[in-house]
């Protein structure tokens, strides 16, 4: 039986992470995205935003018009 525990990726990533990631020139700029519906999926957990690793791999890949990373 396949469990959600066994789906969830070990580590979620945060705007931080995204920003050392993409070496982006401030988190502002992954607030914009969202703001714009331009980034990667995220989701809020309470008031903290974060992002599935496979969301962002997905979205790397639209921009390269689907080619693998």
């Amino acid at each position: 039986m396949v469990t959600l525990e066994s789906r969830l990726p070990a580590c979620y990533l945060t705007p931080d992470d995204l920003v050392d990631l993409f070496d982006l020139p401030s988190v502002e700029t992954v607030y914009q995205w969202r703001r714009k519906h331009t980034g990667p999926r995220g989701f809020r957990v309470g008031r903290h935003l974060r992002f599935d690793p496979a969301d962002v791999r997905t979205w790397v890949e639209s921009l390269q018009g689907g080619a693998a990373v």
